[in-house]
């Protein structure tokens, strides 16, 4: 079987102080992560996956613009 082709993918574009995060681990590694997470920022609600093995979630580390004038 023939490999498929790569679908093109745009850009991502990021907000300053915003994190993309994935944990990968298993289901009591993964709530314990994400409860340190919880209690010093402020984040996304996860979204689970992989029967509670993934989570992915944001987390605001407050803004990192670099301020005007």
């Amino acid at each position: 079987m023939a490999a498929r082709a790569r679908r093109e993918r745009t850009e991502r574009t990021y907000l300053p102080g915003i994190a993309d995060v994935r944990i990968c681990g298993d289901e009591a590694t993964v709530r314990a992560v994400l409860d340190v997470l919880e209690r010093e920022f402020r984040t996304t609600s996860a979204r689970p996956y992989d029967n509670g093995q993934r989570a992915y979630l944001q987390l605001d580390t407050g803004c990192t613009d670099a301020d005007a004038g």
